[in-house]
């Protein structure tokens, strides 16, 4: 935990315990008890407030130092208890700083800087591990100062370098089964907060809707999204709304996606452990036949040269007839 190298620790059984390095898994020579596994589990929870036993084999929870800790036990797991404990070392570093350190380049970093200062909608895409959070948590540093953002987690991860920010964080159900509280429930608080940029952390399920649906009332936001393209992340969040019930149709989730979202940033993690943004995407607001039009803006190329290749346009049209308020340019 002490190596600012090592990004993550896992133990998938108490003789098998792994760590990533610059991006690479590597087998450790350490080896522990059962017991003593299960003593540095409950250690660990003791200061997050989160339980775990039979009747709740997952916890997800958050540690003194902001990195988050995973469990799952069995019946859930065959024999051993599996724990994860990812440390993000990059967080809360602004997008100045990532672009020093080679998740995107000079220009990129300029255009989203802008991005957020215009308070166009963002959506980040990528894989597990890919670098999401660390680069939402940039974004949202760089909201103007005098704005009040709300961020909305499952786990407590986003710590932006603003002084109006509230942070939200959900709430597992007591023994009884009761009391818990969801990342929609949270959404729906949050816009009883007096926002001026509404954060969430990550979107799996319906709660999608929920943001959609404040980000089309005019409100700034972002959020982060698991995607193998900047494409397939509008693809999906077309889709995750239909969770929220059978009377939600994808006839009337896509036009509300096409309006909402204006631009996604995909992130992604080469063979190398090299994290960098991939590429930059518009959505344009226009539908044909149910897909969603998404003009790419910069897509990074390893050949022949590495860099970032501009689309069609300059990127800065997106900017042409943006007005406060405003998400689209004729859409």
């Amino acid at each position: 935990m002490e190596d600012p190298e090592i990004e993550e620790v896992w133990i998938n059984s108490p003789n098998r315990i792994f760590i990533a390095r610059k991006g690479m898994s590597e087998l450790t020579n350490l080896t522990l008890t059962f017991d003593e596994v299960r003593n540095l589990v409950e250690r660990l929870l003791m200061w997050g407030g989160r339980r775990l036993d039979l009747s709740h084999p997952f916890v997800d929870a958050r540690l003194p130092d902001g990195s988050r800790l995973h469990v799952a036990i069995p019946e859930i797991t065959a024999q051993f208890w599996a724990v994860n404990i990812r440390k993000h070392l990059i967080r809360g570093k602004s997008l100045t700083e990532l672009s020093n350190l080679g998740v995107m380049s000079e220009e990129v970093c300029a255009f989203l800087i802008k991005c957020v200062e215009s308070g166009l909608n963002i959506l980040v895409s990528g894989s597990t591990q890919a670098g999401k959070t660390t680069l939402l948590n940039a974004l949202v540093s760089a909201v103007p100062l005098k704005s009040r953002v709300i961020t909305i987690e499952e786990v407590f991860e986003l710590r932006p370098k603003l002084p109006d920010c509230v942070a939200l964080q959900t709430k597992p159900a007591n023994l009884q089964g009761e009391g818990a509280i969801p990342l929609r429930r949270l959404i729906k608080e949050a816009l009883r907060m007096r926002p001026s940029q509404i954060v969430v952390g990550e979107i799996r399920e319906a709660e999608s809707l929920d943001l959609l649906i404040a980000l089309n009332s005019g409100l700034p936001g972002m959020a982060t999204i698991h995607a193998n393209s900047a494409k397939d992340a509008i693809s999906k969040l077309q889709t995750l709304p239909l969770l929220a019930g059978e009377n939600i149709s994808h006839k009337f989730i896509t036009p509300v996606v096409a309006s909402a979202i204006d631009l996604v940033v995909h992130v992604s993690i080469a063979p190398d452990g090299v994290r960098r943004i991939m590429e930059i995407a518009q959505v344009t607001g226009r539908i044909e036949v149910d897909r969603i039009e998404v003009e790419m803006l910069y897509e990074f190329r390893a050949l022949p040269i590495p860099g970032y290749e501009r689309g069609l346009q300059d990127p800065m049209h997106i900017f042409a007839n943006s007005t406060e308020g405003s998400r689209k340019s004729n859409a």
